[in-house]
């Protein structure tokens, strides 16, 4: 696949396993250091994305405004440590099966229900009792 030319919901639909995407205050300062530091390869490098590549695995990076419909950002803080913002995607697990089951662990959250997406995928964000955002997806 070339990272730099892919459609968005093409890359969407080709994701499987677990996926990671990182809420990060500026895409180009980390994705240089990323690169400068292990040997990572930025693909569709932006203020706003990119597409993280090492060692024959991918991950993403989106700035906070590309989150701004999403209830995520409201969790991170302004300044500090931005652990909230990591998303541990599972692109193999049925989303609506998942929150039906996360319902019964009054620990968990369910930030948003089970959800079509514009990029090709329906997914739903649950948050565990540890603050992570776990989120199971399907391919439409």
């Amino acid at each position: 696949m070339d990272y730099e030319t892919v459609k968005a919901e093409d890359f969407g639909r080709s994701l499987s396993g677990i996926g990671l995407n990182l809420l990060v205050r500026d895409v180009e300062r980390l994705a240089a250091f990323l690169g400068a530091v292990f040997g990572m390869t930025a693909h569709r490098l932006s203020r706003d994305f990119a597409i993280m590549s090492y060692h024959g695995e991918v991950f993403q990076l989106h700035a906070d405004p590309t989150y701004h419909a999403h209830p995520l950002p409201a969790l991170l803080p302004e300044a500090g440590p931005r652990g909230a913002g990591v998303e541990i995607r599972l692109y193999e697990t049925d989303p609506d099966a998942a929150a039906e089951r996360a319902s019964a662990f009054p620990e968990a959250t369910i930030l948003q229900p089970p959800t079509d997406k514009p990029h090709g995928l329906r997914e739903c964000y649950i948050l565990c009792e540890n603050g992570y955002a776990w989120v199971p997806s399907r391919r439409l």
